[in-house]
């Protein structure tokens, strides 16, 4: 596996999951290992940290969508174990920008790129993503790069 930081503690994770005979923890976190072993046989080489961040956080969303499916659904079972599973996949990603970081950046990015009114979003998007990968959802700083060229 690769020799990220958090690649190395969720096999360290797995090991105790397993010697503590915690099923359901060991089922996620097998499941989070796989998905990273999946990239790096894809691609045939080792990941890196920002990769291993990008893999887990892709996976986040995916769990966060599960739980809003199955809230509508009225599927308070399944609910619950989607919950405590995104409970643990958020152990092993950044602590998300608060909204005031979030702000400052996008504003930094957007004197940066120069830019004027809602034509230049995608420049500030751009500049933007790669200062808050892993720490905030694509969708939040759209909508804030929206509110700043438009206001």
């Amino acid at each position: 596996m690769s020799k990220s930081e958090t690649a190395v503690r969720l096999q360290q994770d797995v090991v105790a999951a397993m010697k503590a005979k915690d099923k359901e923890r060991l089922g996620v976190l097998r499941m989070l290992q796989a998905a990273l072993k999946q990239v790096e046989v894809d691609e045939r080489r080792e990941l890196e940290e920002a990769d291993v961040v990008k893999i887990l956080g892709s996976y986040a969303r995916k769990v966060k969508d599960q739980v809003k499916s199955y809230g509508e659904g009225g599927r308070a079972d399944l609910l619950a174990a989607a919950e405590n599973e995104l409970v643990l996949v958020a152990t092993y990603l950044p602590v998300e920008l608060d909204d005031a970081e979030l702000e400052t950046i996008v504003r930094a990015a957007a004197e940066e790129c120069g830019a004027a009114g809602m034509a230049d979003m995608g420049k500030v998007m751009k500049a933007a993503l790669p200062q808050v990968a892993g720490r905030a959802d694509g969708g939040r700083v759209s909508a804030l790069v929206k509110k700043i060229l438009a206001g």
